[in-house]
């Protein structure tokens, strides 16, 4: 059930390009991940909730180099006040972005992160979002990554899930993690919350 007492203000969604959600080499929940996803965000546009696509510009030779195929956002996106998208250079998206500007200045207090990947942008967006004072929603079902690959004398392989479990664990208790994308609830931010 959805908790309205608790909605969120933003919807931040992670690197969600073509690279790593379609085709062989994306991630092993990307049709999880791209349903969640469409469902966070159709939700948030309805409550009026503010949207911010984070794109990633990778180096060059990357999967995800701008201005190429990989780098583009998988999902459409409807600029206009309440949604915008903000290129990033690092794995954190406050990183020399307006990321934390543009929340201010809609009155977000609070936010909902999506995305990929789990233990790399979305972490580390997180984990600002928390030094900057505002309330973390991070769904369990709408973030993924990559299997880690066996490391002779290290590790078997680590499976994406368990990837994606320790990345939400290693942020403590201060972000809130809830199972299910569908279980978090929209509202407009206000400038006096």
């Amino acid at each position: 059930m959805i908790d309205r007492a608790n909605a969120v203000h933003a919807l931040l969604v992670v690197d969600v390009q073509t690279a790593f959600v379609s085709g062989a080499d994306s991630v092993p929940e990307a049709p999880r991940l791209l349903e969640r996803t469409k469902d966070l965000i159709t939700r948030a546009r309805t409550a009026g909730a503010l949207v911010v696509h984070l794109q990633n510009d990778g180096a060059a030779g990357s999967d995800d180099e701008p201005r190429t195929p990989g780098w583009e956002l998988f999902l459409p996106v409807a600029e206009g006040p309440r949604e915008a998208v903000i290129r990033k250079t690092a794995d954190d998206g406050f990183h020399e972005t307006p990321l934390g500007e543009q929340l201010d200045a809609a009155g977000v207090r609070a936010l909902a992160v999506c995305g990929v990947m789990s233990e790399m942008c979305v972490s580390a967006t997180v984990r600002t979002a928390l030094v900057r004072g505002y309330r973390v929603v991070l769904p369990h079902d709408a973030h993924a990554t990559y299997d880690i690959p066996a490391a002779a004398g290290i590790s078997d392989v680590v499976p994406a899930a368990v990837v994606s479990r320790v990345a939400e664990w290693a942020l403590g208790n201060e972000a809130e993690i809830v199972a299910r994308a569908a279980d978090v609830a929209f509202e407009t931010p206000g400038r006096d919350q």
